[in-house]
């Protein structure tokens, strides 16, 4: 069995009804779900939209190769309603998007999947959810916490607010 951590998010319809039936398809499909982070409310990244997102996290055990839960991902984005990943590099608007965090301690990089995600450290509206159900897991590549690398990302995007934590 592996332990596999993915990012959720969405911002177009019932993003809260959109997360609870991703959350409930990929139980069905890649593993048992050992962690659920609350839902974050969170400005796009990447892109300008007046639609803000959900996001969440979660921890996962399953029997699935990181290929394998790509591409089981990959169709429930398109169940769902999601036509693309984005066009030539720029994000979108998008009814869910789901992103393989970290599979074990395991580091991937082929042309179509890298784990650990190579920007999850860029970016709060995955490092909050994530540091609320994995503080203390260490990155593989940064050997640096979970925890930290949200205070540190968090600092960086809000010195003012950084220091509540």
């Amino acid at each position: 069995m592996a332990i596999v951590y993915l990012a959720l998010g969405s911002n177009v319809g019932d993003c809260q009804a959109n997360l609870c039936q991703v959350v409930q398809l990929i139980e069905e499909r890649i593993g048992s779900l050992i962690s659920l982070s609350a839902l974050y409310e969170t400005a796009p990244w990447g892109f300008t939209s007046s639609n803000a997102f959900l996001n969440s996290a979660l921890k996962l055990e399953t029997t699935h190769t990181p290929t394998a839960i790509l591409e089981i991902a990959k169709r429930i984005e398109v169940e769902m309603g999601r036509t693309q990943k984005s066009k030539s590099e720029e994000y979108e608007d998008r009814i869910i998007d789901i992103d393989i965090l970290f599979y074990n301690n395991d580091i991937i990089n082929e042309i179509d999947l890298i784990i650990p995600h190579p920007l999850l450290h860029l970016r709060l509206f995955v490092l909050e959810p994530l540091a609320e159900i994995a503080s203390d897991f260490i990155h593989p590549v940064l050997h640096i916490s979970i925890l930290q690398l949200y205070k540190t990302t968090l600092e960086k995007e809000n010195p003012v607010n950084s220091e509540k934590y």
